[in-house]
């Protein structure tokens, strides 16, 4: 099983990689950037011990001093104990968060060698078997939870008919499939299936700001496993399906709900899989938000969230994704107290849910325990309410609740702005 990952090796090296590869120095700097080793403090959680996994590898195979002298260069065949050793590294120990990357002395990225290692894992047929069953349904079905399309509907309609009592205003509407829309609003599956109250919360706003805007009842999911994977065909598999829907649909503007990956595999990494321009623009709902209240088109009164609230920044949305103020601008104008973590912002650290390691059932309890950087974090901010514009996050964060007894409710940026809206007399 080892020669497919080798030749994953072999044609995924450019130049930019393998100078990552050349010219780690060891100096360690980054290990006390990486919120793995800073839980655990095991030598082989250190970003760079990460990145030598690869490099021994690497060495033995594309270089003639590891050919010739192996044991001198710290070469190493891939055999099926390194590529056990491979799979912990890069999917166990990494989160591929990308904080390291910020602070290497040398302008390196171990986020890039750990993506080639996980994409060789992939060729091996070694991913983790909760991700990479996401990937099958989302394959095989348009969506990583298997949701039929009767039950999205299904689901829409009940939450508009309560929406309408609750509001008591008859022209609240979830539009669904409408082609002709300025924008269309790709949902996260776990919203239909766990957090319904977050579309409710979307669609109020929506109303709220008289938007042209329509939700699709299948293709729908922004959540891509197969990014996590680092598995660039079936990734871009998995987005042309949302994307070709939108096209189909005719809208202007395609709005990724709340999650971190789901942006940065939209908006950043899909132009690369497809290998071509789209005919709309991507943005974050966070983006959007920002938007309504900067323009007024949405009003907000901060005292209908009176308790303290702080913010928690998932790695692909900011760190990964450059979305970094709008989500302050908003929570500024729809709290009454809003105190930040420290560090923050690109410095964030990672919940520990991120790269997939979620889905991967096998690294729960490394996960929580990871975890505790950020439940740390939070308890220092003496704040009630922890805010996050990602389902990952919410799902990691609710389990740190529990685990570490924070005692904090965790939502949606979009929840609380609902729970603040002043709404407009019905029409």
């Amino acid at each position: 099983m080892t020669a497919p990952a080798l030749e994953v090796l072999r044609s995924g090296l450019d130049g930019r990689t393998a100078a990552f590869l050349e010219s780690c120095v060891r100096c360690n700097l980054c290990a006390e950037t990486c919120h793995v080793y800073l839980t655990d403090h095991e030598p082989d959680s250190m970003p760079a011990a990460k990145v030598e996994r690869v490099a021994r590898v690497y060495r033995r195979y594309h270089t003639w001093a590891g050919r010739m002298l192996p044991g001198l260069t710290g070469a190493r065949d891939l055999d099926e104990q390194g590529l056990t050793e491979l799979v912990d590294a890069a999917f166990g120990r990494c989160t591929m968060c990308g904080r390291c990357t910020l602070h290497c002395a040398i302008g390196l990225d171990p986020a890039a060698v750990i993506a080639l290692a996980r994409a060789m894992v992939v060729a091996a047929g070694r991913v983790p078997r909760g991700i990479q069953a996401n990937v099958a349904a989302a394959l095989e079905t348009g969506n990583s939870m298997r949701i039929p399309d009767t039950e999205v509907r299904d689901t829409i309609a009940w939450l508009e008919e309560d929406l309408r009592a609750t509001t008591g205003d008859a022209s609240v509407r979830l539009p669904v499939d409408q082609p002709g829309r300025r924008v269309l609003y790709a949902l996260n599956p776990r919203e239909i299936k766990f957090f319904p109250l977050s579309i409710s919360a979307a669609g109020l706003i929506f109303h709220a700001a008289r938007e042209s805007w329509t939700l699709t009842s299948a293709d729908f999911d922004i959540t891509n496993y197969a990014y996590f994977a680092c598995d660039r065909a079936s990734a871009g598999a998995i987005s042309r399906r949302l994307l070709e829907r939108a096209e189909a649909l005719g809208v202007e503007t395609l709005v990724v709900a709340e999650c971190g990956h789901g942006y940065r595999s939209l908006r950043w990494e899909a132009p690369e899989y497809l290998q071509r321009a789209l005919p709309f623009r991507i943005v974050s709902f966070v983006e959007l938000l920002d938007q309504y209240v900067a323009e007024g088109r949405i009003v907000l009164d901060p005292s209908r969230n009176p308790d303290r609230v702080t913010l928690h920044d998932p790695c692909n949305l900011v760190r990964n994704g450059g979305v970094i103020e709008p989500q302050r601008n908003v929570l500024r104008r729809a709290a009454r107290e809003f105190v930040e973590m420290t560090p923050n912002r690109e410095h964030n650290y990672c919940c520990g849910g991120g790269g997939g390691m979620l889905a991967a059932s096998e690294y729960s309890g490394r996960r929580l325990a990871i975890g505790r950087l950020k439940a740390d974090q939070i308890r220092r901010t003496g704040a009630k309410v922890v805010v996050t514009p990602c389902h990952n996050c919410i799902d990691q964060l609710l389990e740190l609740n529990k685990h570490y007894a924070l005692g904090v409710e965790v939502r949606t940026l979009g929840e609380v702005v609902a729970d603040a809206l002043v709404l407009p007399g019905p029409t």
